[in-house]
């Protein structure tokens, strides 16, 4: 065990991220694997073992920072994310958080702020200056999650099912996603109907949709975007009713892949009235913050400016980590 090594989980609907970083701020080795949320993935224990793979291979960690969706939410199933974690690594200190949180920690360095998530699932996390947090969304997708990417991709299911039926006006997103999922709209019935039966991890593979819509809102489609328009309603409500936690003058930011629409993020910036601050380390260098804070590191703002920088690097490798834990699960 190493002294001068800490390891960072970023666990989310649709992915996790695991890295390795050492005390001067340099992110190491990272790699990508599938979604690890146990509300939706029976095989979420599978993915993370195949995450964190690499690094029981080589000089464990002193210190361990996981965040996981669904942590601190559901109590037998945060039992059996502890113990995963404490399996895999019982030498090293641990902290185990949820990944919004985590993602919170990251955007603001651990100051106050309201953090709005939309990602697989939506939920926003708010902490005062008081370090007191609080949080609102997150019941998962039967009951909310509401403008996730999992909600926009379901409600482009439901749009294109009632243009193609006749029960709502014409739009070019029907066209557009059969040619996306690579569907025969001959029988567009059977063809969709198909797809969604036969889908693996259906929360994920449905929010992989959300991008199309996007894709189809920027090329000027009424439809897609209302429901881009939709998304930043919902998720305004979030950030509206964990407002009063805070101080009025609060600075607020983002975080989840929805965001790569610059035209949600733009909605939301004209619903709250004020455009959102960058965040100043993503998700996966929040857990690491936290790591370090373990070990008691001098954390200051040049080891948070050097982690942001080497997580970008990191992150352009972790792509073909991604293939190769593809390979691994497949001969697993």
């Amino acid at each position: 065990m190493s002294d001068e090594l800490i390891l960072g989980i970023d666990g989310g609907g649709s992915k996790v991220l695991v890295a390795l970083a050492d005390r001067a701020g340099n992110v190491l080795q990272m790699t990508r694997s599938g979604g690890v949320n146990p509300m939706d993935n029976p095989n979420w224990r599978r993915e993370l073992d195949l995450a964190l793979r690499p690094f029981l291979e080589r000089e464990q960690p002193a210190a361990v920072a996981a965040a996981l969706p669904a942590y601190g939410e559901v109590a037998h199933l945060s039992e059996r994310q502890r113990e995963a974690i404490e399996t895999s690594f019982p030498k090293a200190k641990r902290h185990i958080l949820n990944d919004v949180d985590a993602a919170h920690i990251g955007a603001f360095a651990g100051k106050p702020g309201i953090l709005i998530l939309s990602g697989t699932g939506s939920m926003a996390w708010a902490r005062n200056s008081a370090g007191a947090s609080a949080r609102v969304g997150g019941w998962g997708d039967v009951i909310g999650d509401e403008g996730s990417s999992y909600w926009i991709g379901r409600a482009a299911l439901s749009l294109v099912s009632q243009s193609l039926d006749g029960r709502a006006g014409p739009t070019t997103l029907a066209k557009a996603m059969f040619e996306f999922l690579s569907l025969d709209s001959i029988d567009p019935v059977n063809a969709l109907g198909g797809w969604v039966s036969e889908l693996e991890n259906p929360r994920a593979e449905i929010a992989a949709l959300s991008v199309l819509v996007d894709r189809v809102a920027r090329a000027g489609d009424a439809a897609a975007k209302r429901l881009i328009e939709q998304a930043a309603s919902e998720l305004v409500k979030h950030v509206d009713a964990i407002a009063p936690h805070c101080d009025p003058s609060a600075d607020w930011t983002h975080a989840g892949g929805t965001f790569a629409s610059r035209a949600l993020l733009t909605a939301l910036e004209r619903r709250i009235g004020r455009p959102a601050v960058s965040p100043k380390l993503p998700p996966i260098g929040g857990a690491l913050l936290v790591a370090a804070r373990l070990l008691d590191w001098p954390v200051d703002d040049g080891w948070i400016t050097q982690i942001a920088a080497t997580v970008k690097t990191a992150a352009v490798h972790s792509g073909e980590a991604d293939l190769n834990n593809k390979e691994r699960r497949e001969h697993a």
